[in-house]
């Protein structure tokens, strides 16, 4: 009967050192809930490279895109336009 007592006390030992020791169950569970998180990050980064790819390849190529561009981001002109300026 004692040694039945001894190996359930061992087996329950070990059953916490498994489930919250270091390297246990918590670690990793905790460790796949970071890895989804960095997953989906990584997600984000991935499709924002390839907007920006797209995006260098219209500037490339594109010259009508590069006017635009130019236009609205630099407020530049071409010769010939009017140019109104509103002042407050």
């Amino acid at each position: 009967m004692k040694i039945g007592r001894l190996l359930f006390g061992i087996f329950i030992i070990m059953a916490l050192f498994i489930i919250f020791g270091n390297r246990g169950f918590t670690d990793y569970r905790m460790l796949k809930e970071k890895q989804a998180a960095l997953e989906e990050t990584n997600e984000c980064i991935a499709a924002e490279n390839d907007e920006l790819k797209r995006k260098i390849g219209l500037l490339k190529t594109d010259l009508r895109h590069v006017e635009t561009v130019a236009r609205r981001e630099l407020g530049m002109v071409k010769k010939g336009d009017i140019v109104y300026q509103f002042i407050d």
